[in-house]
């Protein structure tokens, strides 16, 4: 370079601005960095980056640092490495856009901010169907409001609520007190708040493969290191566990007793925290509740997460955390920075619904039932070299394809009129490349269309390889 660093390299260098001041390991923050230039659009598609020793030169750290951040952004789907040809961001299919406002539009969250004309989202599974409780749980919300004399801001959750879902645990085998809730935005905002709790920069997650993508993202964003691993994993300390034990997304499957016992056991034989994702746990086909993993052992360590979202319906944005009353009152502080707590009205819903919480349960699940059979039916009739596992509970199926990869397939799908999510996203590391995985929540009719559509796309599907696509947030 005769002493001199090509322009490519400066430019890099000033776009990275000032990466290393964060906390963590440096990997992670420049990682973290190119990751946002990549998902602004900032670095284009297939534009080449500086060889390892020449940024790590340039940036005055040592090459392992430079090819550790380069192989993470390789296991997420952001950037291509090939022997000989050097390092080059991915050509992904759902560029960064921004809004009128100039505010980058994240590809991950595109089919949920601006969800496409015309097409059958299986991307998102939650209920599209508001259940007849849920508009007379609000009518009898009103009538408990009414009168009241309260700010509003209750950071921990709404006290009546609060009490509802300590009775609903204590009621499951796990003797639970008020203050041993608190309500959340939603499970993802639960996630969101354990994660900056729990979490520093660097610090190793443990999860299962495939599981809830949502989950994946918030641990990024918390700059830890996501292992795949089993409950023998936790073994090696890691900072914190996340298991979904019940209809796991994306495959339905429901964990056995034995199972969760030795879960448990190992979580606090190794004091590691972990995080029971009970957001489908009323969604067992048996029509049975298994019961949380905090019913196997006692101590601080066993946290639960759950939400109304997937049993009454996704805009009832209503959620929770079960722990050790210390972990909720440093999380009800955390919140309150946030936003001061949650909207009244929706808990006092809430707690109209857990009041009826079987009935609801048990229409929620004969559909599910109903829908999960028909779809297989469908998938075995017109597709039938595709694979798959019955579900055991929760709302989605995992499908492997036996020829090219979901990423390319779910392009074609989407001209086809239906948005699919492929298996990449379902794993820490990238993999699944062969699966794709379809919710059975839309009537029958809908989704035998939707089926007849991915028949029509799969018949002329070449089965050709592409680069894996950015896609949509799934939920």
């Amino acid at each position: 370079m005769n002493g001199a660093n090509p322009p490519a390299l400066d430019d890099l260098v000033d776009l990275l601005g000032r990466w290393a001041s964060g906390r963590g390991p440096l990997y992670l923050l420049l990682a973290a960095r190119l990751r946002a230039l990549i998902d602004d659009g900032v670095l284009a598609p297939d534009q080449p980056l500086p060889p390892d020793r020449v940024l790590a030169r340039r940036l005055a750290v040592g090459r392992g640092t430079v090819v550790a951040a380069y192989d993470l952004l390789q296991q997420e789907g952001r950037v291509l490495r090939r022997q000989g040809s050097g390092t080059r961001v991915a050509a992904l299919h759902l560029p960064a856009t921004r809004t009128a406002d100039g505010v980058v539009a994240n590809p991950l969250l595109m089919h949920i901010l601006h969800p496409p004309d015309g097409v059958l989202l299986l991307t998102c599974a939650a209920p599209h169907d508001p259940p007849p409780a849920l508009f007379e749980a609000y009518e009898e919300a009103g009538a408990r409001l009414a009168g009241t004399r309260d700010l509003g801001y209750q950071p921990a959750g709404n006290p009546a609520l609060c009490a509802a879902l300590a009775a609903y645990y204590t009621g499951r085998g796990v003797p639970t007190t008020a203050d041993q809730i608190l309500v959340t935005t939603g499970a993802q905002q639960a996630l969101t708040l354990l994660a900056g709790l729990l979490l520093t920069p660097g610090d190793t997650v443990l999860t299962e493969t495939p599981t809830y993508p949502g989950a994946l993202e918030v641990f990024r964003h918390a700059a830890a290191v996501i292992r795949p691993g089993t409950a023998e994993d936790l073994r090696e300390r890691p900072a914190l566990a996340y298991f979904v034990p019940t209809g796991r997304n994306p495959g339905g499957a429901v964990m056995d007793t034995a199972e969760r016992r030795r879960l448990a056991a190992l979580a606090a034989e190794h004091d590691v925290p972990l995080i029971d994702d009970e957001v489908c746990a009323e969604l067992s086909f048996t029509g049975e509740t298994p019961p949380p993993l905090a019913a196997y052992e006692r101590g601080e360590h066993l946290i639960s997460v759950g939400s109304l979202s997937k049993l009454v319906w996704g805009g009832l944005r209503v959620g929770w955390v079960r722990a050790a009353a210390p972990l909720v009152s440093r999380l009800a502080r955390l919140r309150a920075v946030h936003d001061l707590g949650g909207e009244v009205f929706s808990q006092l819903a809430a707690v109209a619904l857990l009041g009826r919480l079987e009935e609801v349960r048990a229409a929620r699940v004969r559909t599910l039932r109903e829908r999960h059979d028909h779809l297989c039916a469908e998938l075995r009739e017109h597709l039938p070299s595709w694979s798959f596992e019955p579900a055991r509970g929760g709302q989605t199926i995992w499908v492997r394809i036996p020829r090219g990869d979901a990423d390319s397939f779910a392009q074609l799908a989407l001209r086809h009129g239906v948005a699919v999510a492929p298996g990449r996203s379902f794993d820490p590391l990238g993999r699944h490349a062969d699966r794709m995985r379809l919710h059975f929540l839309f009537p029958e009719e809908e989704l035998s269309r939707a089926v007849n559509n991915l028949a029509a796309a799969w018949v002329v599907y070449d089965g050709a390889a592409r680069p894996p696509s950015r896609h949509p947030l799934v939920v």
